[in-house]
């Protein structure tokens, strides 16, 4: 028992050592706006000197009888492969984020789109006629 007390704290440890080298120069922030239009809505950007950058913007918009904030926005940061780029809109019909990197659905299969079209043009069928006795 004593043993794998003392192997836990071990691994502990070794975890969570610092994953990155020294510390570095702290990374300058190049641009920052921000601007509170007082009615609900308002919009923000950012840049920093890592190739981090973003921009948001919302309002006020009426849904139903409730208010509700309509936001728009990118931010982009450096990977592996390029700049990785998301773009979004979050409204009253949920988040929807855009980007080269997201994954998508594979195209739906030629006999079942045929079956689908086929589907959605037939007449519903009869109910069953009930079995009295």
């Amino acid at each position: 028992m004593k043993c794998v007390i003392l192997l836990c704290l071990c691994a502990t440890a070794v975890l969570s050592a610092p994953q990155t080298k020294e510390a570095s120069e702290p990374i300058p922030i190049l641009r920052q706006d921000s601007q509170d239009n007082g009615d609900g809505s308002y919009q923000y950007s950012f840049e920093t000197g890592n190739g981090i950058n973003a921009e948001q913007k919302g309002e006020l918009k009426k849904v139903g009888d409730i208010d509700a904030i309509e936001v728009q926005g990118q931010f982009q940061y450096p990977g592996e492969n390029g700049p990785i780029v998301l773009t979004y809109v979050a409204d009253e019909n949920g988040f929807h984020p855009m980007g080269d990197h997201l994954p998508t659905a594979p195209p739906v299969p030629a006999p079942i789109q045929r079956a689908l079209e086929y589907l959605a043009t037939a007449s519903p069928p009869s109910p069953p006629a009930e079995n009295v006795q």
